[in-house]
This record gives C-alpha cells, structure tokens and sequence, in this order.
C-alpha cells in the first residue's frame, strides 16, 4: 500500500463511526488505497465527557499524526482549528455512517478524482517524480 493514506474515524463498536472527536473513547485508524484499506491501530482513551476541557485534546491529536483525515459525528470549533493546523481533515458524518462504506465513498473519490484536501493529502504521501527534472528540461526550462 505504497501510496495509502492514513485516516482515523471516532468509533466505540469498530463498526461505526459514532463519537464526538472530542469525547471519543476510541479511534480506529486505516491506510486506504483506491484499490484496498488495512487496519493499522484501535486506541482507546476511556470515558471522556463533553466537557470544554481542551488538555483531552493533545492526546488524541497525537494519534491522528500522519493521517490526512478523521471521520466523526461531531467536532468542536477549537478542535477543528487544532486537527486543521495539523494538516489533518475533520469529516463530520451522519449518525449510523460505517467506517466500511466511508472507505469505500474515499477510495471511490480517489479513483474518480479527489476533492481539494485528498488530493493534497495523496501528494504528500507520495514520493516526487525522480524524472520530473527531466520533464522540466525537455520543455525548455531554464534557471
């Protein structure tokens, strides 16, 4: 899965994505490709109310590091301006989404084009052109 990108979804049931990012007890998180999607790590972070204490936040934006996306059913302003300053994008879903078919909808735009945030997300995760130079020169391009 050379090309995958990581994504997290806030999820109790490993089946659903069904917590508030902020008072999630858990992630799973995922490399999808546009043709397949590995488990890579379910953490837990045990009962967390709603509770505007922001220090919950770290923890849990640590997990998320290197991932281009996390589903959830609902996020607070101040975590959204945290996860998007980490180059991460927060997806809010509609109660009962499955992480089976959000992957499936992720590869499905990753295949027919991505919107804005996935294809920056894709191109971070992959490795320059070696012979982009090259293409460079061959349209004349001079220093």
């Amino acid at each position: 899965m050379e090309t995958a990108i990581k994504v997290a979804f806030a999820t109790t049931d490993m089946v659903h994505v069904n917590q508030h990012f902020g008072s999630a007890r858990s992630f799973a998180v995922y490399a999808v490709d546009p043709e397949q999607s590995e488990m890579l790590e379910a953490a837990q972070f045990g009962d967390l109310a709603q509770d505007g204490n922001e220090d919950k936040l770290s923890v849990k934006l640590q997990l998320l590091e290197g991932c281009a996306a996390v589903y959830c059913q609902a996020v607070g302003a101040s975590a959204i301006k945290q996860i998007v300053a980490q180059g991460i994008q927060p997806i809010k879903v509609h109660e009962g989404s499955t992480i089976k078919d959000l992957i499936s909808d992720l590869q499905n735009e990753m295949k027919s084009g991505p919107s804005t945030w996935l294809a920056k997300a894709i191109g971070r995760h992959q490795a320059p052109d070696p012979n982009r130079f090259d293409s460079m020169e061959e349209e004349g391009w001079d220093e």
